[in-house]
This record gives C-alpha cells, structure tokens and sequence, in this order.
C-alpha cells in the first residue's frame, strides 16, 4: 500500500484529500503546517508527499528544500498544490526539485490523476 502524506493547513480541504484518498486504499497521513509535516515525513517515509505552498510557520517551498537536504528525506517524490498559479511559481517549485505542481481549486479527480501519473511512471521504472 502507498503513503501519502497531505501537508495542508487547510483543516477541511485536508480532511477531504485523506478522506478520498483513503478510500482509494491508499495509506494517508496529513499534516496541518510545514514543521508539522517534516516531523511526520522523517517519521513515517511516505513514498509521496503533496504540499501546500502557502502555509503558516513554513511554508511548502521550505518545506521541500528541507526535505531535500536530508539524505533520508531528499528522494521522496514530491507534488506542489497551491493557488499560487502564476509560471513564476511553477518555476521556482520545479527548481527546488517538486516533481509536479496543482493549481487550486483542485478537484480529488485531478490529484488522483497526478498521483496515478506519478505511481504509473514508477512501476514502468521497474520494469
């Protein structure tokens, strides 16, 4: 089974991707800040983590050039979701090294869409 980790200070916008990503049988563990959500990664190695960028005490660029800095942390795949949408933004996220980057609003079916996209690539890698 796959770990998520939602780092989201959003409480009901979180609630409602675990929500929906648990019932897709996926293992879902959320995080309401940024420090929050270091805590929980180095605790738990999610094999994905989905970001807010705009978050109180760290925000998610902090967060992923934390991340990245620690060997045990610095290859966990890493999905940007913020309404920050200017190319501007999706820039310096891509630069720190996420692996891809949602705009809000974001629908469930399009999360699930990135994550499938992102677990696909994976399995091919496998083979």
């Amino acid at each position: 089974m796959n770990k998520i980790l939602i780092i989201e200070d959003e409480r009901e916008t979180r609630d409602m991707f675990i929500e929906a990503l648990t019932e897709e049988g996926f293992e879902t563990i959320g995080a309401k800040n940024g420090r929050v959500g270091i805590q929980k990664t180095q605790k738990y190695l999610p094999d994905l983590i989905i970001c807010d960028v705009t978050m109180p005490e760290l925000n998610g660029y902090q967060v992923l050039t934390t991340l990245r800095q620690n060997p045990r942390t610095a290859a966990i795949p890493f999905i940007f979701m913020s309404a920050l949408s200017d190319e501007a933004e999706r820039h310096e996220a891509m630069r720190l090294g996420a692996n891809d980057y949602l705009t809000k609003p974001c629908t469930v079916e399009k999360l699930l869409q990135a994550i499938a996209k992102f677990f696909n690539s994976i399995d091919r890698q496998r083979i």
